[in-house]
């Protein structure tokens, strides 16, 4: 099996502390304001709808911010990487956050991308580094250990940031961070992120009790993947517009000049979603925090 393969499975791990079992991304609220009519029409129609939105404004988060932790990986495997443009790499991260941040329209899902956001530092830091035992490292060449430092590294500052309350720390931003720091492709990233919100709206209906799990299992595997497919897809080459170079050599930027991130940028495409979202914190009794 190659190294990529098994990050996925790692990764599409259930029992991961990332905290994402304790948010709905909205559902609850959703279901709370009677909307819909058959349970399990109303979790398919709810989650195509999450799912198509969350792409189109969280996708070009997670590749730029992946897009700049992978220069960083190719400086460092050519040496060429210098304290200087470690701060610059750190900078261009927290812009990209901070744009997220202003893009985020309401309190509740800000604060459920920012809790989700840290559990997913600390998860690197805690989980997927390798030990610091002889045997922990004694495979790996003198490249990979030096690039496993320097992630490590870059981890840790940005989770300063972020607890010095210096940078949002949201979901998108720091799953970039995370597949980045692991060397998983742009491509697996932005898939695997769209799985696992699918995956927690199932999550959160089965607790809601609007189906069961074994129809959520069902719908994630013939009705959910057309729909991540297809938005993967959609939205695989949206920007921030956010400029990425970072002033190192060999770092060009990657977005388009002129006003073409206009049209090809995020954007918020469920207003209902987004008010439902806003009112979770005004039912007289919930399940999640979002």
């Amino acid at each position: 099996m190659d190294d990529e393969t098994f990050l996925l499975l790692l990764l599409s791990d259930s029992n991961l502390p990332t905290g994402s079992f304790v948010a709905s991304s909205g559902f609850e609220s959703y279901i709370k304001h009677g909307f819909g009519g058959d349970q399990n029409n109303e979790t398919i129609m709810f989650m195509r709808d999450s799912i198509s939105a969350y792409a189109r404004s969280a996708l070009a988060f997670v590749s730029d911010t992946h897009r700049i932790v992978q220069h960083m990986r190719r400086d460092v495997e050519q040496g060429s990487e210098q304290k200087s443009d470690f701060d610059k790499y750190l900078q261009r991260i927290k812009e990209v956050d901070e744009l997220y941040d202003v893009m985020t329209l309401n309190d509740v899902t800000k604060r459920a991308s920012k809790s989700q956001g840290v559990a997913l530092l600390t998860l690197y830091s805690k989980g997927l580094t390798p030990p610091l035992t002889t045997t922990g490292i004694k495979n790996l060449k003198e490249t990979e250990i030096e690039v496993n430092s320097y992630m490590a590294s870059l981890v840790a500052q940005y989770k300063s940031l972020v607890r010095a309350e210096s940078a949002p720390g949201h979901l998108p931003i720091c799953w970039g961070i995370l597949t980045g720091a692991l060397g998983l492709t742009s491509e697996r990233s932005q898939y695997l992120h769209i799985f696992l919100h699918a995956r927690s709206l199932l999550s959160a209906s089965v607790r809601l009790n609007e189906i069961g799990p074994y129809n959520a299992q069902q719908t994630l595997l013939h009705i959910s993947r057309s729909v991540i497919e297809a938005e993967v897809v959609r939205c695989k080459d949206l920007q921030t517009g956010i400029p990425l170079n970072t002033g190192v050599a060999g770092t060009e930027s990657d977005q388009s000049d002129g006003s073409d991130h206009i049209f090809r940028g995020p954007a918020n495409t469920w207003p209902l979603g987004e008010i439902l979202a806003a009112r979770h914190d005004l039912q007289h009794s919930r399940i999640f925090n979002s």
